[in-house]
């Protein structure tokens, strides 16, 4: 018996994947994860000023290795997939420490196929939304993605044809660091909120290798064949998309080492494939404040890669805190 799918043809609207066994955040999670695509964000690598920010004695966990472990475990639905095109509306309900386990809820909200192409496989595009929630079923993350699925048949027509481009709504964010005390933050270096202007973009110098993109996959338990299997897409092995934005955060916070946290993203759109022994580099542009402290910035990332031959990669729309 074949361990395999889903394909496109099997989703509905409705279908549900999920609500089983969660993921403990574990110490040894977050440094296997934070070697392979870094981390500088303050309150997560030094517990003794979180604890001085937040009053509180448990860890911070690190945004993205939260993110990247509800994707993980939304691939149980997208096992097939060809691509991720795009995430939308990745909101923050709360900020999980070492020690949570979260559990998520994939669902399919919206399904299209896509046209015929000759000499391509019939593919279609599932809409999807995530629901994290951690031990206490306290909301951790909601957000949306699409996804580019095969079908198993290559003749069928399934009628699918909702329009996706309106999947996703507005977010609200909340800066959740209320009743924080980020006096101990004055002293970090680097631009701080109040130094900031729309507009400016901040270009980090020097690029980051993509490595371990697999281990990656394994330790988020993604589940996607493109990450694993170097046959399994036609041109090679893909690097998740987690792991590009993972890397996109990590060279934001070497432009702004005065960054908080992240408390959700806009959206944020895979322009072009990522492979193992790519060199990102980025840059972050400052879209806009608000008094709450929150800092609404973009991230362009391009990949030089191997043969020499440069592109654009990642173009991610975020929320931070600034101290």
């Amino acid at each position: 018996m074949d361990v395999d799918g889903p394909y496109f043809e099997d989703l509905r609207p409705g279908l549900r994947f999920g609500g089983g066994f969660g993921i403990t955040l574990t110490e040894g999670l977050a440094a296997a994860h934070q070697a392979i695509v870094g981390g500088r964000l303050p309150l997560v690598l030094d517990h003794t000023l979180a604890r001085r920010v937040t009053g509180e004695a448990g860890p911070l966990a690190a945004a993205n290795l939260v993110w990247d472990v509800a994707i993980g475990q939304s691939t149980t639905a997208t096992h097939t997939v060809v691509a991720n095109l795009f995430y939308r509306g990745v909101v923050f309900r709360r900020l999980p420490r070492l020690g949570d386990t979260l559990h998520t809820v994939t669902e399919v909200v919206g399904l299209r196929q896509n046209s015929r192409r000759p000499g391509r496989a019939p593919t279609g595009l599932a809409a999807l939304r995530i629901t994290t929630v951690d031990q206490e079923s306290r909301p951790v993350l909601d957000f949306w993605r699409c996804a580019m699925l095969p079908l198993r048949d290559g003749e069928l027509e399934t009628g699918h044809a909702q329009d996706l481009t309106t999947i996703g709504s507005t977010p609200a964010f909340d800066s959740l660091t209320t009743g924080w005390d980020l006096a101990p933050l004055a002293a970090l270096p680097g631009p701080h909120f109040a130094d900031l202007a729309a507009g400016r973009v901040y270009e980090v110098a020097g690029g980051d290798v993509v490595s371990c993109a697999p281990e990656l996959a394994r330790l988020t338990l993604n589940v996607a064949k493109v990450h694993h299997d170097a046959f399994a897409s036609g041109t090679g092995r893909l690097v998740y998309g987690g792991h590009t934005i993972g890397l996109a955060l990590h060279q934001a916070v070497r432009a702004l080492p005065a960054m908080v946290t992240v408390v959700g993203w806009h959206g944020c759109d895979h322009l072009g494939p990522v492979r193992e022994g790519d060199t990102l580099t980025s840059s972050v542009e400052v879209e806009r404040q608000e008094n709450s402290g929150l800092v609404h910035l973009r991230s362009r990332v391009a990949a030089r890669h191997p043969e020499g031959r440069s592109s654009d990669v990642l173009d991610w729309r975020f929320v931070a805190v600034l101290a």
